[in-house]
């Protein structure tokens, strides 16, 4: 077999499952979770082979067209390069382990089949947009991903919450959307052509575009939806209402990644424009410190890692915006990998102790014990996070804060300084935060003390498997720094000498300054005990979270204001705190400039069409019902008034006549 053969296989097969899915789930349920499985795990195991046979060498392109258009023609394509090889290999083996994850955590889940069926989409979806050589079919794959996050983000549709985040992802991301489709139509204006080799020789050699700027913006703005970058960051947090798997998907192997990956398959269009790339680097650099502030502040444990993603695809932008797509994709790759893990294992924490409240973990003793798998690869994954060698995060942050630095000194042709050094300056202080929110996770989380947690039953054996699966890259996925470059431009991924000890240093005092708050902060909260939302023993996990989620703000109140002396990220922050906890007020800013303006606007209209348009039309209704009155009380039905009538009628036209006539 072909490897563009394999290559079209690999997203058909979770296509072709996602349809026998949705027809079969309710007919034969026994076949949903084969479907749900088997498609995704043998598209993850030709992701492989495709990515082994073309090696790192010459891209393999292949096309044909879809349909005469007139102008710019849509052609069914394949371009696979290194970048699109490994990371289809990243998205097939997460969505696998989500598959996997999902059948002992959704286990008894009424709406499963529609659930596996819908993430098996999902994942074609990303796979297209990996492996497509033309735009449109791009974009297909990626408004696919918007559709299909609306319906996993709102599974859990009877509480408030999940409806509410489906609806602000959908729409947030669809803001995006429509500068980024306009930006696709003026791309291919200019280059002649969707193919994106088309675009890439127009682009280098082929006298450059006419609007690199504006193209680069528009552009720009659909990855800052999609990629969750500010401004338009704040639909990802609210998505931690969807089921913990879908957080896992979301974050590590599908939407946010496309935005990056899309940047990082058009880099030389972004590089046109020394504007558009000075932009990307302050979206990034705001990106990193706000998000990583907001999770120093966050109680719910997958708002943490949601606000860690941000900041991480922050880093992503950062090495785009500063000309390294190669350090970009590695730390895509790598972010893949541990966060997929830390989302996962989130799950089974949620599962064991019944809350999702790090303030409620940190009132309990003895949860490490208790779900071991758990502790032992979130620990390895958190230091991952941190940039601690010798785990994958170090070494592809390294490569992230390498880059910049390359840039800020002059040696990176086509960037400019101002790029670099906004990039290496917001992401030594993001290395700082980092550190310090993933070393509070892990001690509120791990390190509780008070009553021991509770115990809800053992969690299934097949989420504890795959978090050792995805154990494996988190742990030694940087030693293929050294590999790597073949696949990703030829350009060395290795740390640097003065990148790695600053990183490094500043992420060690990061966490142990958060460690010395929280050892003050301990001691004071002995005295403030806090109640745990606990489940019901030997319940399903995916119910666990639910009650979790519903019970949340209720029992805890919003912990902006809420007193826990416990809380080490409420000490560093200081006045601060509720600031970040409330996302810097950026949802309240935006109600207050375009929800509120909005609703009023369409309550005027509701207004002048009740009150003014309504009133016209009931106005001639009324005078044609007043008339038609009139006229039937005319009609008596007695012939000698209709006579008189007539009588009268015709003298009155006779005097008429007289006196028209007598006038002229």
């Amino acid at each position: 077999m072909t490897t563009t053969t394999l290559a079209v296989l690999v997203p058909l097969l979770p296509f072709l499952g996602a349809a026998a899915g949705l027809l079969l789930g309710r007919r034969a349920p026994g076949f949903v979770r084969p479907l749900a499985i088997l498609p995704t795990a043998v598209a993850g195991v030709l992701a492989v082979l495709v990515a082994v046979r073309q090696g790192g060498g010459a891209a393999i392109d292949a096309a044909t067209q879809l349909t005469p258009t007139g102008s710019v023609p849509i052609d069914l394509a394949l371009h696979i390069d290194g970048f699109a090889a490994l990371v289809a290999v990243l998205v097939g083996t997460v969505a696998t382990c989500v598959q996997l994850y999902s059948t002992g955590y959704l286990r008894n889940d009424p709406r499963y089949a529609s659930y596996a069926a819908i993430v098996s989409l999902f994942t074609s979806a990303m796979l297209l947009v990996v492996y497509t050589g033309d735009l449109m079919v791009l974009l297909v794959g990626w408004e696919i991903m918007g559709i299909c996050s609306y319906f996993l983000v709102g599974h859990y549709w009877e509480t408030e919450a999940a409806r509410s985040a489906s609806l602000k992802a959908f729409l947030v991301t669809k803001l995006g959307d429509v500068p980024f489709l306009f930006g696709l139509f003026a791309l291919a204006a200019d280059a002649g052509t969707f193919r994106i080799n088309g675009i890439l020789t127009a682009t280098v050699s082929g006298g450059g575009l006419d609007h690199p700027t504006v193209i680069a913006l528009l552009l720009l703005a659909g990855v800052a939806g999609k990629s969750a970058q500010f401004p338009l960051h704040t639909w990802l947090p609210d998505a931690m209402a969807g089921p913990t798997p879908v957080s896992a998907l979301i974050h590590a192997a599908t939407m946010v990644a496309a935005g990056v990956y899309f940047v990082a398959r058009l880099l030389p269009v972004f590089l046109s424009s020394a504007a558009a790339l000075v932009v990307l680097a302050v979206m990034a650099a705001v990106t990193m410190v706000g998000s990583a502030l907001a999770a120093l502040a966050q109680d719910d444990i997958k708002r943490v890692l949601a606000y860690s993603t941000i900041g991480q695809l922050g880093y992503m932008t950062g090495a785009l915006a500063v000309g390294d797509r190669g350090a970009a994709v590695f730390h895509l790759i790598s972010h893949g990998a541990f966060k997929g893990l830390l989302f996962l294992g989130a799950g089974v924490v949620i599962a064991a102790a019944g809350t999702n409240s790090l303030a409620a973990m940190s009132r309990m003793s003895g949860l490490s014990r208790r779900i071991p798998d758990a502790f032992w690869t979130m620990t390895v994954a958190l230091l991952a996070l941190a940039a601690i060698p010798p785990f994958a995060g170090f070494f592809s942050k390294e490569a992230v804060l390498g880059a910049a630095e390359h840039a800020a000194t002059g040696h990176a042709e086509r960037i400019p300084g101002t790029a670099g050094w906004i990039v290496l300056v917001s992401g030594l202080l993001t290395a700082l935060l980092t550190a310090g929110y993933a070393a509070r996770l892990w001690l509120l989380a791990f390190r509780g003390r008070g009553a021991a947690a509770p115990d809800l039953g053992r969690q299934p054996f097949v989420m504890n498997a795959v978090l050792w699966v995805l154990f494996v890259p988190t742990a030694a996925f940087g030693i293929t720094a050294g590999l790597l470059p073949d696949w990703f431009d030829g350009r060395p991924l290795g740390p640097t000498l003065t990148t790695s000890v600053l990183g490094t240093g500043l992420a060690l005092a990061g966490a142990l300054i958060t460690y010395g708050a929280w050892r003050h902060t301990t001691a004071v909260a002995r005295k403030v005990p806090v109640g745990a939302v606990v489940a019901h023993t030997h319940t399903e996990p995916a119910l666990t979270e639910i009650e979790a989620i519903a019970t949340h703000e209720e029992v805890y109140g919003d912990i902006a204001t809420a007193q826990d002396p416990a809380d080490p990220g409420r000490l560093l922050l200081g006045p601060l705190h509720r600031h970040a906890a409330h996302g810097f007020h950026l949802d309240a800013l935006y109600s207050a400039l375009f929800v509120r303006p909005v609703r009023a606007a369409a309550e005027l209209v509701r207004f002048l069409d009740r009150e003014v348009v309504d009133t016209y039309v009931r106005g001639a209704g009324t005078g044609a019902r007043l008339l038609g009155a009139a006229v039937r009380r005319a009609q008596t039905g007695n012939v000698q008034t209709y006579l008189g009538a007539l009588l009268a009628g015709s003298v009155v036209l006779a005097i008429a006549a007289v006196l028209v006539a007598a006038g002229a």
